[in-house]
């Protein structure tokens, strides 16, 4: 049965159409659209201007987009649509039954591409706002790129459905800006289209001096490949596809038209960017206009994909409880306020550290290596086991694109020294996923079940017990359990214990994670003259576990249907409170000191609790927002201390004496 039918009819529209393919260009190509900003400038940097290194350079970056953007993620990855939805975790749900260390990819590759997605705002608007200095050389553009970064941030909580219909268009401009300046100097210059022999590439590969070591920079044309994967889900491959066509076109044109202008240039560069430099002096200020709007495009969908990307973390257990919102009523569009400040810190830091983008280019691009190291391996798996595509296929894939990225990464490790502060960011996430992921491996293991069934006639016994006082007409559990017929004993354990807890009906709740992405379904199973009901929940990895509303929704067509009957049949003459009510019992666990763990188990385990505790309560995760919620603290035990045998020792009594006066 379906929760919601109208869910899924609010999905963006994936057929090829002139929109469809205007909110492509919107949504997907903002950072790899932007880079023309500083990729070449980089390549170039203070190095005397010649033809080996300007034809080299400009004929790196084509092959990259070539190979890297468009065979790789384009014709490739993107066949690796889970049910229309893309990115590291999609690919990971797909494949997951294939190998249990595919987990490691999974996270290293989300911690690293979320990592280093700090830096990408920061880079994309000081870029674009730097131009203002060729205007007015005195001008001090930190400011304004931290104003314009903290608005960004501070409007996420309302989301992006006023301005967002916006987006397409401007991007559209801003790539037909590209092709326009590019081609001026081009058609100026057509000795520089020679630059498409791969050639060129080789040999300031191998000729230049240190040219190996120009990939660093070359590799910053090709950063938003991963990017534009994770945001399949919003407008479907084939509108990606096709709109690739006008997006690489529009940036070949203008990198060729770039390196055009630089071999015309004497020396060095010096703070010249060709970007800029090549515009018409008229032109300069709707230029930078356009360029700081297509950044902040760039940076808002940077944003949206790390809200996404831990979204789905949460669902496949790779990250702490946060708090999740919906801004707007638009699928898939969600606000993880946590989150968002943590970016916000970061790209702060990276902005008044650096100042200049210039000097962010030097410290950009090495974990995006990493992230697309590990999407080529997991794409791998995808292949070979979803695909069924001949293994020696899948071993040349491996070998190509492997060699390409290691090439990448060992050009990128030069950059650890610019970049050492955001290892330790790096090292937090992927630390935290691996610790939420083994803690509930290790809970998992010793979880008990056992059959409801056994237990129905005592819990029928203790409901028609009106001696007990009643602790609630309908007492809500969830549970792990995914057999219709099973439960936690520990759940038993609640309800038995102490003073037992007496009601109507008792509700056991579990939730499904499907790998499917919007999976919103559910099934009942009633037993014991609909004493004790068993719902199972099943939804998509991104969509959030509203328990309340869900439970509730269950509830009303269960009524409808007759299935149930939600008055008290123990105490009808109840003149007090007539109306039924619901509690929701949350099992809370806390580590135990009657625990004699191993070093491994107890720095995770530790780990975990601590995590847990900065974490969002278990009510709040699971939208248990109602006053009905009874949080029950139950103490976890993995490995039982030893009994300790304490020796009684006797207590030596002395004659008393008689004081004398």
């Amino acid at each position: 049965m379906l929760l919601n039918d109208n869910f899924l009819m609010n999905s963006v529209q994936k057929k090829i159409t002139a929109a469809g393919l205007l909110v492509t260009l919107g949504i997907i190509y903002g950072d790899i659209g932007t880079s023309p900003l500083y990729v070449l400038r980089a390549v170039i940097g203070t190095r005397p201007v010649s033809e080996l290194l300007v034809l080299g350079g400009v004929s790196c970056i084509f092959w990259t987009l070539t190979l890297q953007t468009s065979v790789k993620y384009i014709f490739l990855t993107l066949q690796a649509d889970n049910h229309g939805e893309g990115g590291i975790f999609s690919l990971y749900a797909l494949i997951r039954r294939h190998g249990k260390w595919l987990v490691w990819p999974a996270i290293i590759g989300a911690g690293t591409l979320l990592a280093d997605g700090i830096i990408t705002p920061p880079i994309s608007v000081s870029s674009a706002i730097e131009g203002l200095q060729i205007l007015y050389p005195n001008i001090h553009t930190v400011p304004i790129v931290v104003v314009i970064i903290t608005l960004l941030f501070f409007f996420q909580k309302f989301g992006t459905k006023l301005v967002g219909s916006s987006f397409g268009p401007i991007m559209f401009i801003w790539f037909i800006m590209l092709g326009v300046l590019g081609l001026n100097q081009v058609v100026t210059n057509p000795f520089i289209l020679k630059a498409l022999n791969p050639i060129y590439a080789f040999d300031l590969l191998t000729k230049y001096p240190r040219g190996f070591w120009l990939l660093g920079s070359v590799f910053l044309c090709t950063t938003g490949a991963e990017a534009l994967y994770s945001d399949l889900g919003h407008c479907g491959k084939e509108n990606i596809r096709i709109s690739w066509i006008l997006v690489k076109t529009t940036l070949v044109i203008n990198y060729f038209g770039q390196a055009a202008w630089i071999l015309r240039q004497h020396g060095t560069l010096g703070d010249k960017n060709p970007f800029y430099a090549m515009m018409p002096t008229w032109f300069l200020f709707f230029g930078i206009l356009i360029a700081t709007a297509a950044t902040i495009i760039a940076s808002q969908a940077l944003i949206s994909g790390s809200f996404t990307l831990i979204s789905e973390a949460l669902s496949l257990n790779f990250w702490p409880r946060v708090s999740v919102k919906n801004p707007t009523n638009l699928k898939g569009q969600i606000y993880i306020p946590s989150i968002n400040w943590i970016l916000w810190a970061g790209c702060i830091a990276v902005q008044l550290y650096f100042k200049q983008s210039s000097n962010m280019e030097a410290a950009y691009g090495f974990s995006i290596t990493i992230a697309m190291l590990m999407t080529t391996i997991l794409l791998s798996r995808f292949l070979l086991y979803i695909k069924k595509v001949p293994i020696w296929i899948v071993a040349v894939f491996l070998l190509i694109f492997c060699s390409i990225e290691s090439a990448f990464f060992i050009a990128n490790v030069a950059k650890i020294t610019q970049r050492w502060m955001f290892l330790f960011f790096e090292f937090g996430i992927i630390f935290t996923m691996w610790i939420w992921y083994k803690a509930r491996k290790i809970n998992n293991r010793f979880l008990h079940f056992v059959n409801i069934e056994d237990y129905l006639g005592k819990l029928n016994q203790l409901t028609e017990d009106t001696d007990i006082p009643k602790y609630a007409t309908h007492l809500v559990y969830l549970t792990k359990a995914n057999n219709d017929f099973e439960i936690e004993q520990k759940v038993l354990n609640s309800i038995f214990a102490k003073k037992p807890k007496r009601a109507d009906v008792y509700w056991f709740v579990h939730i499904d994670r499907t790998n499917e992405p919007y999976t919103m379904e559910y099934s009942v199973n009633q037993m014991d003259q609909f004493n004790v009901v068993k719902i199972n929940l099943k939804l998509g990895f991104r969509i959030q576990p509203r328990v309340n509303v869900f439970f509730r929704n269950v509830v009303e067509n269960m009524v409808k249907n007759g299935e149930i009957q939600l008055e008290s049949k123990y105490d009808p003459h109840n003149q007090y409170n007539p109306n039924p009510d619901f509690k929701f019992i949350v099992l809370e666990k806390f580590l135990s000191y009657e625990n004699e763990m191993g070093l491994k188990e107890g720095f995770i385990l530790n780990s975990y609790f601590f995590l847990k505790k900065m974490a969002q309560t278990e009510e709040k995760t699971f939208g248990l927002d109602t006053s009905d919620v009874f949080v029950e603290k139950v103490p976890y035990v993995v490995k039982a201390a030893k009994p300790i045998q304490i020796r009684r020792v006797d207590i030596q009594r002395q004659p008393h004496r008689v004081q004398e006066h």
